[in-house]
């Protein structure tokens, strides 16, 4: 399939989305399933104890990444189709 310059443009632009998209999940870590807290360890230094407390903390996961590529794969597909009659 060959495609002229505003559907070429608009697929390039489409593929850099994605991949930010891929680096930022990369970023938060490359976690499978997105999580809104984490499970940290802290020390009560009066006692010598240490347990462990829930903090809110955001993670990107793959689930949330994949449903924003699936998103960005069909609104540029819509777009490169709708732009084939526009030969420039």
């Amino acid at each position: 399939m060959l495609f002229n310059k505003r559907q070429k443009r608009t697929f390039i632009i489409g593929l850099l989305l994605i991949a930010a998209a891929l680096l930022i999940w990369l970023g938060f870590g490359a976690e499978i399933f997105t999580k809104t807290q984490v499970l940290v360890e802290k020390k009560d230094e009066l006692f010598g104890t240490s347990y462990k407390e829930w903090k809110d903390q955001f993670i990107l996961g793959l689930d949330y990444t994949l449903g924003f590529i699936g998103l960005i794969t069909a609104v540029t597909s819509f777009i490169v189709w709708k732009q084939k009659r526009n030969i420039s």
